[in-house]
């Protein structure tokens, strides 16, 4: 498929027609979590016709902004993996997760939540990651079939797929924790209610929602 162009000798017009086709934003969203087999992307991406897959993943390797590798050791399997061009565009990735997440309410039919959905939702949501005490705190989240894991404290916050491996709190929820994030629904109702589950400390619940909070929208009241 040729590339769009605008006819434009501007910047925000390049970035449009390297970024702007269909799908390429969230190749690149997964991309930036780590790198991905084909088969990995595919399976991240449910929806996206495969030879569409293809395409994209062509035309950004044209541009420079992903390469393929081979992995080490015994896989020797091929992974896409994303330049050090491709690493700029993650702070305005997060900006515009962050600004889409305003027009969030529920999930539209048929719609899921994948793990590179909820790594770079909470990525994009963090704060700066000061605690009040300065401890170090981890994280378990899962939302569905996705789980994320966060490590805050020391004025830091390391978001990654997977489960963490010594969580203080462990966390269970489904599109309700959007609810929890935006303020809507208390830590304490929402573990009374039964809307999230949680294993360990349950007032870690609090800094979570405190950490990871997002506004939303008021002006919209569906997504």
């Amino acid at each position: 498929m040729a590339k769009r162009e605008y006819g434009q000798f501007c910047g925000l017009a390049r970035a449009a027609e390297m970024l702007g086709q269909r799908w390429t934003l969230l190749i690149l969203r997964d991309l930036l979590i780590g790198p991905r087999r084909y088969s990995d992307l595919a399976a991240g991406l449910p929806g996206i016709p495969s030879n569409l897959l293809a395409t994209r993943l062509k035309e950004l390797e044209r541009d420079g902004l992903i390469v393929r590798t081979a992995r080490s050791g015994a896989d020797r399997s091929i992974v896409y993996a994303v330049t050090s061009r491709a690493a700029e565009l993650q702070p305005a990735l997060d900006a515009l997760a962050r600004w889409g997440a305003a027009a969030m309410r529920e999930p539209r039919e048929g719609e899921t939540v994948t793990e590179a959905s909820l790594v770079t939702a909470l990525r994009a949501a963090a704060d700066d990651g000061s605690t009040p005490d300065g401890r170090s705190i981890g994280y378990t989240i899962r939302v569905g079939d996705a789980v994320a894991q966060a490590t805050v404290g020391n004025g830091t916050i390391e978001v990654a797929p997977g489960e963490h491996p010594d969580p203080d709190l462990v966390i269970a929820g489904g599109p309700v924790l959007r609810d929890l994030l935006a303020g809507d629904l208390s830590p304490a109702d929402a573990i009374d209610q039964g809307a999230i589950s949680v294993q360990g400390d349950p007032d870690l619940l609090a800094r979570f929602a405190e950490t990871f909070s997002v506004p939303y929208s008021d002006a919209v009241s569906h997504w």
